[in-house]
């Protein structure tokens, strides 16, 4: 006979752990089906025509559960607008590193604003329900702005005066900001053009990671432009500078 108690108490604990972590397993579940059946509603109909009761019906849910898992309607709305794609600011880590070359940089940017595009139908969806927002304004596109666009095109624009040698920001490198971006914002717009006219660009399980390899080159290009055009500059310090004599001026 085993008088040592504790076997019995590390299964007790072990079966209460395993129904713990199913009943976790199951809320997250219900509540991402939940959060999927309301994106479906919410780009289709936008907020005011999406009802809480059509959405628990779309999900094959009671009216109870979206407010357990969400406080109100509002609440499962801010959840739907802001979780499948995440906030630009959560991804300044990945890029504004004053130790990285900028290569590096732009691969952490790259890499983090293309991240959302492995969900599919999912990030479509969103994409779908951001231009309904601006449409159709709520208030949190504006506090998207604030709150995460701004931060992250500071970070970048911070990223680019420092890999061109600049102390502070003009339009241009603004602009230069602006259509990095713009690179990486085209794949949730065009993903339905792109799938009609390419689909194997986005049929591969390394689509994402060949799409940022190509726009990081092509970002890297748009920087080298950048900065061949302000070294022509009157200000420039190398404008002005004695040209190296090349073959054709020795021949000359």
């Amino acid at each position: 006979m085993n008088a040592d108690p504790r076997p019995k108490t590390v299964s007790r604990a072990s079966g209460t752990e395993g129904e713990a972590r199913k009943q976790r397993s199951d809320g997250a579940h219900a509540r991402a089906h939940l959060l999927h059946a309301a994106l479906r509603l919410f780009s289709e109909k936008g907020f005011a025509k999406t009802s809480i009761r059509d959405i628990a019906q779309a999900a094959g849910a009671n009216v109870a559960a979206i407010s357990y898992y969400f406080g109100d309607k509002a609440g499962l709305y801010r959840a739907v607008f802001t979780e499948p794609l995440g906030s630009a600011r959560d991804d300044i880590a990945l890029y504004n590193q004053p130790h990285f070359t900028l290569r590096q940089s732009l691969e952490g940017f790259f890499s983090g604003f293309l991240e959302p595009l492995r969900q599919g139908e999912l990030v479509q969806l969103s994409t779908r329900l951001h231009f309904r927002e601006m449409l159709e304004p709520t208030g949190l596109w504006a506090e998207e702005i604030d709150n995460g666009i701004k931060p992250a095109h500071a970070a970048l624009v911070k990223v680019l005066c420092r890999h061109l040698g600049l102390s502070k920001a003009d339009d241009e490198v603004h602009r230069l900001a602006f259509s990095i971006t713009g690179l990486a914002i085209h794949m949730f717009i065009s993903r339905e053009v792109v799938d009609a006219i390419r689909p194997q660009l986005f049929g591969t399980p390394d689509a994402v990671e060949q799409w940022a390899s190509s726009l990081v080159a092509y970002a890297e290009a748009m920087v080298a432009v950048e900065t061949a055009r302000r070294s022509h500059l009157p200000d420039h310090p190398a404008a002005g500078a004695p040209q190296l004599k090349t073959a054709s001026h020795e021949k000359t």
